[in-house]
């Protein structure tokens, strides 16, 4: 049986929009502007701020489906927490002032809890396993794909064959059909991953090849992943802190450059001296 999936806060509130009453429509636009606001204030302090009455309030939300003012709240502080950029928008947040230091205290949180939650033996595992591996490949989609690209790049340095998913003009099918039992595949799942995220990592377990997931939430799709790291992206701002993702890339890049040995050296002595050899540097 399909499970169909609730439409999202956002969405509700734009279809209903040209069917609404004045009042309603006014608090409507509110919402718009400033959809944040349902997740920290109460109905009448919604009411307050729209100047509207609570019973306009009350209309409202059953008008775009929901049974009552703490039903809607619900539902924007879990699209909040599943990383929608928009419903972290508030109409009190500060715009100057004070804005280095917030975004330094949160850096600083999410590289804490970060850090806290990674071992020494388990990162070396995955570095080792990349190395002996004849393929590594590299996965992430939306802010994803910075990442990857990122370690990717990294990698090449001392790895002899890395592959960055998805390449411009391929499908995922086209390149994955490469994959090999013997590969190890680095998918990152940062908040909003896309369906096909949970696509890859079943195709992977299907080929038999091994699975890192860099989440920076729960993933219970991803449970039969080899190696679970989690990066802290927890923010007061429009967008999530992925300062704590990029230093665990630069973690296992790291590791993986020191841990390769004579190969990983013999391979960057050929890099620079190709650059030497198309003066590129």
């Amino acid at each position: 049986m399909t499970v169909s999936t609730p439409k999202p806060f956002l969405a509700r509130v734009s279809d209903a929009l040209p069917d609404l009453h004045p009042s309603e429509r006014k608090l409507a636009e509110l919402v718009l502007d400033f959809p944040g606001e349902m997740a920290g204030y109460t109905a009448t302090e919604i009411a307050e701020l729209a100047n509207v009455s609570n019973a306009t309030v009350s209309r409202f939300v059953r008008r775009i489906g929901y049974g009552s003012f703490d039903e809607a709240r619900r539902a924007v502080r879990d699209e909040q927490q599943a990383g929608t950029a928009l419903l972290r928008m508030s109409a009190d947040t500060p715009q100057s002032g004070g804005a280095v230091a917030r975004h330094l205290m949160a850096s600083q949180q999410n590289l804490e809890l970060t850090y806290g939650g990674l071992d020494d033996t388990v990162i070396d595992y995955l570095a080792e396993a990349m190395i002996a591996a004849p393929r590594v490949w590299f996965v992430g989609f939306r802010a994803g794909q910075s990442f990857a690209q990122y370690l990717g790049w990294q990698c090449s340095q001392v790895l002899p064959l890395v592959t960055v998913l998805p390449r411009a003009g391929e499908t995922l099918a086209e390149s994955f059909a490469s994959l090999d039992a013997r590969d190890v595949v680095f998918l990152v799942a940062l908040r909003r991953k896309p369906k096909l995220t949970q696509a890859v990592a079943e195709a992977t377990k299907q080929a038999g090849a091994a699975l890192a997931v860099l989440a920076d939430g729960p993933t219970p799709d991803l449970a039969g992943a080899d190696w679970h790291l989690t990066s802290a992206t927890s923010t007061t701002a429009p967008l999530m802190n992925h300062v704590s993702s990029m230093a665990v890339c630069n973690l296992i890049g790291a590791r993986i450059i020191e841990l390769s040995g004579a190969a990983g050296r013999a391979r960057m002595a050929a890099i620079e001296e190709s650059h030497r050899r198309f003066d590129e540097l």
